[in-house]
């Protein structure tokens, strides 16, 4: 028997990176999964890759929407319940960088990129953590934040992401002080770096990709 077998997980930013490698673990493990992120090809491509670790379609549950609303938030915990009838695992990995800091001096950065850093890398992580917590609690589950090792270093050109990442191992450490007591585990995962499209997405040039990828290193 495979170690998740039968375990349902809900890995959020599942369609590209982080997320994808994580969801196709899972499915090799055994595990039933919902996917979930905002391009419906690139999630298709995630389910496909699932498929292709031996998972059974009936245990791969897409969702196609926005962490930020706060009514999919609902929707994709409610949904995957339905679905699957209980929920042993959030993985909250849905997280992005900030366009604007590619091309702004530290100095003129305005601190709306701030807010907007905050609303996608923490915010739905508090909110999915608390809708989840009710399931979890009935499994003994456990709640997985993908944080970054930004956390603890300067990352020019990305400091309010950055920030956002200081903020969330705070948010996990006072989650899991005050969950564990109801047999709920949160941890966080600090990666390094990880070649992916994520400094692309965020609005770098190939160029400034590698070079973020070496400071990094």
């Amino acid at each position: 028997m495979s170690f998740f077998s039968g375990k349902v997980v809900i890995v959020t930013g599942s369609s590209n990176g982080i997320g994808r490698g994580t969801a196709v673990l899972f499915a090799k493990q055994g595990a039933k999964v919902t996917i979930t992120g905002r391009n419906a090809a690139a999630l298709e491509e995630t389910k496909k890759q699932c498929l292709q670790a031996g998972a059974n379609a009936e245990g791969i549950f897409e969702l196609i929407g926005d962490i930020t609303s706060e009514s999919f938030n609902g929707q994709l915990i409610s949904a995957t319940v339905e679905k699957f009838g209980k929920l042993d695992v959030l993985v909250n990995n849905a997280g992005a960088g900030d366009i604007e800091a590619f091309s702004t001096k530290v100095e003129d950065m305005p601190v709306s990129g701030f807010d907007k850093m905050m609303e996608i890398n923490v915010k739905p992580v508090i909110r999915l953590s608390q809708l989840a917590v009710p399931y979890l609690e009935k499994t003994k589950g456990a709640i997985v934040n993908v944080s970054s090792i930004a956390a603890n270093l300067v990352v020019n050109p990305l400091a309010y992401y950055a920030a956002s990442k200081s903020a969330l191992d705070q948010i996990t450490v006072q989650l899991a002080g005050s969950l564990i007591k109801r047999g709920i585990r949160v941890n966080s995962v600090n990666p390094g770096p990880v070649v992916t499209n994520f400094a692309v997405n965020a609005g770098a040039s190939e160029e400034v990709s590698a070079k973020l990828w070496e400071d990094m290193a």
